[in-house]
């Protein structure tokens, strides 16, 4: 596949990654990054990520022939209003936001209808590290990217979309947007809710109890994902809203039913819970690294 201008929108670790990746094996003539942040555009630039710079969507997707949005799910909309004008049925068009619905929603409202030629797409790769600073050439290797076509997607720019991210390294599954963003808030959106809730707590109890003083590496483990970007995890909260909050209200059942368990003293109940759980995660690494 070769692409003679990639246009990136938004330059963080995402659009930084891909414009590393797309470097390393050739893909692209030229990059251009797109992004509201002077400074990060700069460090872009002097850090060799991407070619040229501008801080107008329009005017860096006009003449490419692939443009990535990278930007908070939050801001997609207004990227969709930019790019209306010079919206081109030669190129094909993606994006990397962690909610679908919310993507099409704004894409609907932009141009009536999801354009032909637009494929929504989800890598699920990332680091709890944020902007162009932490992007990495090898992020998207092995990783899974998942499209989520729709019944009026054009079958040229899905097949280009595909070979596009296959093309980073990535393994490419099809999913319907409905199912994505609910099986994404089970595995991503509640797990970081949980992480920022947890170390938010303790957080507080750590000003007259020195907890952090003594946390281990479990705490640090658990709590990774807490040290992801709040603004991006805000609008993937907003944008998911319905579906990450049915998974709470099931995980506040399961932590009152644990507790009610522990309350009992039942020292097996306690094991069996626990070893099913060891089971379960068990399951997810063989899966995982097949």
């Amino acid at each position: 596949m070769k692409i003679h201008r990639l246009c990136i929108i938004g330059v963080g670790l995402m659009g930084g990654s891909i414009a590393l990746a797309a470097k390393a094996r050739g893909l692209c003539q030229e990059i251009v990054g797109v992004d509201r942040d002077g400074e990060n555009l700069l460090q872009a630039v002097e850090l060799g990520v991407i070619d040229d710079a501008c801080v107008d969507a329009r005017e860096g997707a006009e003449f490419a022939d692939g443009i990535v949005i990278a930007t908070p799910v939050g801001s997609v909309r207004p990227v969709f209003e930019s790019l209306r004008p010079v919206w081109s049925d030669k190129a094909f068009y993606t994006d990397v936001g962690s909610t679908k619905s919310s993507v099409v929603k704004a894409a609907e409202a932009v141009f009536g209808e999801v354009p032909k030629n637009f494929v929504p797409a989800h890598p699920i790769a990332g680091r709890e590290l944020s902007g162009v600073g932490a992007a990495t050439v090898d992020l998207f290797l092995g990783k899974r990217v998942i499209l989520t076509p729709l019944p009026v997607t054009q079958i040229r720019a899905l097949e280009q979309v595909r070979r596009f991210w296959h093309s980073l390294g990535a393994k490419i599954h099809d999913m319907s947007v409905a199912h994505h963003d609910h099986v994404l808030a089970a595995t991503s959106h509640l797990p970081h809710v949980i992480a920022y809730t947890l170390t938010h707590m303790l957080g507080r109890k750590d000003e007259k109890d020195e907890i952090f003083q003594y946390a281990a590496g479990g705490f640090k483990d658990f709590t990774r994902i807490a040290s992801s970007d709040p603004s991006m995890w805000t609008d993937i909260c907003l944008a998911n809203q319905k579906e990450i909050l049915a998974y709470l209200r099931q995980f506040e059942k399961e932590l009152k039913a644990f507790g009610d368990t522990m309350e009992q003293g039942d020292w097996q109940a306690i094991f069996d819970f626990f070893a099913e759980a060891k089971a379960a995660r068990q399951r997810f690494l063989d899966q995982h690294h097949q």
